[in-house]
């Protein structure tokens, strides 16, 4: 290989040679015309690159595609580049703040000055943006000094962007330029416009600079873009289908929860008929635990400042949680409780433990409050009040990876149970690059995160890998679930803590009658009830697991003649642990049957004249219509037939 060569690596393992200065989209091109056609970026050793930087060293190439995370990240935030040339055209003199990619599209922050945008305009700045898309103009990048990149936007009258270089460090500033518009960008970029084929801007919202509210409030602009209109109407379909099935709006008409302004914001309220969704959620919970050797604890809703102070929350979370609670003492404080594993910790240190007495399981549905920015909290999914299924198990480090995967068995029950098949396993580990932000020896964190990797392999788990998400006291396994919508949510976490056990701590008396120290591990199949609730209305868009239904069935009477019979068939019911009512209503049967309808109710139960004398019950079933006349029996035997299937482990 000559001076002039360099060794590229494909993530096959093939190596092949290039030119010195060869680009990402180069090497796409000497593979296949397709490929080079759609390669939107570039993943040098591990960093992204635009696809037509020059590349001057061996390295690893991944080529990115729309099929790729990064790929999706570059096309949005060239994106957000190419709203912010619509605006400038259309608007002379606006400033910019940041446009980053989101998981979904981009946004920007701008400064219209004294006139505020009206959504209305929102379609022109669509139209200029497909224009210029069609230019097909290059994003070129550019290294500036600060010097100059001061002067630019100096003359510019930009404060934003000098805000920001103030920030940066004398070569290391990037311009991108095209077009007509030039930012201040780290990049990467697309190759160029046109592969921008659909754009969509979706709403407005204000936000403050820096996030600060002594700053100005700046205009935020969300938009989205394709490489294919056909992937923009489909976006736009499953926009308006997330509408239907927003668990706030389905919460309201299925009266499951509610909220009020003098309780306080993110402080759920469970209506009656949410409560009792709750409780079959905790009782099937229950009862798999309770298979599994879980022992139930119930601890207070607040606990000493010293606990969380011994625990490590309060120096890493107590600045942004709800504030101390004096108490007629002096300088003696409580927290409200922002986790309940402190006081599990102290529950295993009440006695002395043997070996022989591990594993020990401690579960607990135990309510915690954490103080989110009122500007963050939304529905059931970001509350400052809420329910975990948190339990911990106490185990020797022999222990940890068969307790790591009985636990793994037990969130693949939970998610086969309520209809969630589609998900992913993230391995968090921590960011090997900022190791400050994390608790305890190299040594236990290496011993975790191999019992994680380890356990994963074993049960077959598709998994992803991600440096920095683990928890600042551990390694953890995340499940990432998709719902009937293709959106992604974590539901479900295990993690293992060697460090929980150090500051409290823990022992166990040995086999070889010395101390030693437990492994904690952390586990939560749901999470938060509420949030896991908030994921289920909207995956199932309302229509519960028949065994998770509130109302399970509602009896319908042709008139009031048949209400006691009604009346008979509901007490029957009962005695099979089939709860319902029975709508009384002085309406025709077929308005009655609209409204089950619309309330979700798996069945119908029509009776008159015929089904009293054969002593039946005429089965509607909500979505699927009528199943027929069935006597009490064969009812009972389907019904319960449909949750065993749901429910068998």
């Amino acid at each position: 290989m000559s001076n002039q060569q360099i060794k590229i690596t494909l993530p096959d393992g093939s190596v092949r040679e290039y030119e010195k200065g060869v680009s990402g989209l180069q090497i796409a091109g000497s593979i296949s015309e397709g490929l080079a056609r759609n390669v939107l970026a570039a993943k040098v050793n591990g960093e992204v690159w635009d696809a037509t930087r020059a590349i001057y060293q061996d390295a690893s190439v991944q080529l990115l595609t729309w099929n790729d995370a990064d790929g999706k990240n570059t096309f949005w935030h060239s994106s957000a580049h190419l709203m912010a040339e619509a605006l400038e055209a259309l608007y002379p003199g606006v400033k910019f703040g940041i446009g980053p990619p989101i998981e979904n599209g981009f946004y920007y922050d701008v400064d219209f000055g004294d006139k505020p945008l009206e959504g209305a305009e929102l379609e022109k700045i669509e139209a200029k943006m497909m224009e210029l898309a069609r230019e097909k103009n290059e994003y070129i990048r550019k290294e500036v000094s600060k010097k100059d990149a001061i002067s630019y936007f100096t003359e510019k009258g930009d404060e934003y962007k000098l805000d920001l270089i103030d920030g940066l460090e004398d070569g290391s500033i990037t311009f991108y330029e095209q077009g007509n518009f030039v930012d201040l960008c780290r990049g990467p970029h697309i190759p160029n416009t046109g592969f921008i084929k659909a754009a969509k801007l979706l709403n407005i919202a204000g936000a403050y600079w820096r996030g600060d509210e002594k700053n100005k409030m700046l205009t935020r602009i969300y938009g989205i873009t394709f490489p294919k209109a056909k992937e923009l109407q489909e976006y736009l379909h499953m926009l308006e289908e997330a509408k239907k099935r927003d668990h706030r709006k389905l919460g309201r008409e299925l009266e499951l929860f509610t909220f009020s302004e003098k309780v306080g914001m993110g402080l759920p309220l469970w209506l009656p008929k949410g409560t009792l969704l709750r409780e079959r959620l905790v009782a099937f919970m229950k009862r798999a635990q309770d298979k599994s050797g879980y022992q139930q604890v119930v601890t207070p809703h607040i606990g000493h400042k010293a606990l969380y102070e011994t625990s490590g929350h309060y120096e890493k979370y107590g600045k942004d949680s709800f504030q101390p609670i004096a108490t007629p003492n002096e300088g003696e404080e409580f927290l409200l409780k922002p986790m309940n594993c402190p006081h599990h910790c102290e529950i295993y240190k009440h006695k002395p433990r043997s070996y022989k007495d591990l594993p020990i399981r401690y579960a607990e549905f135990g309510t915690v409050y954490r103080y989110e920015q009122s500007g963050e909290l939304h529905g059931l999914t970001r509350v400052r009040g809420f329910t975990q299924d948190d339990a911990h198990i106490f185990c020797r480090p022999d222990q940890v990876k068969e307790e790591f995967i009985k636990v793994i068995d037990l969130v693949l029950y939970v998610f086969k149970a309520l209809g969630f098949e589609d998900f992913t396993a993230q391995i968090s580990l921590r960011d090997p690059d900022d190791r400050d932000k994390y608790i305890g020896s190299d040594e236990a964190w290496n011993k975790a995160e191999a019992a994680i990797i380890e356990a994963a392999a074993e049960r077959g788990l598709e998994t992803v890998t991600e440096l920095g998400e683990a928890a600042f006291y551990g390694p953890k396994l995340d499940f990432m679930v998709k719902d009937a919508l293709g959106r992604k949510w974590q539901l479900g976490t295990i993690q293992v803590d060697y460090n929980l056990p150090e500051r409290f701590q823990l022992e166990y008396i040995g086999s070889d009658n010395q101390k030693h120290r437990p492994v904690m591990i952390h586990r939560a199949p749901f999470g938060s009830l509420e949030r896991f609730v908030a994921v289920l209305i909207e995956h199932c868009a309302g229509n519960f697991p028949l065994w998770l239904s509130p109302d399970q069935v509602i009896i319908l009477p042709i008139s009031e003649k048949y209400i006691a019979y009604a009346e008979q068939i509901k007490s029957l019911l009962e005695d099979q642990d089939i709860m319902g009512a029975i709508d009384n209503r002085d309406e025709k049967i077929g308005r009655k049957i609209r409204d089950a309808e619309v309330k979700k109710i798996p069945f119908m139960l029509i009776v008159g004249e015929k089904e009293q004398e054969e002593e039946k019950v005429s089965v509607r079933k909500h979505g699927q219509g009528d199943l027929g006349s069935l006597s009490l029996s064969e009812f009972v035997a389907h019904f319960k037939g449909i949750i065993e299937a749901s429910l068998t482990k």
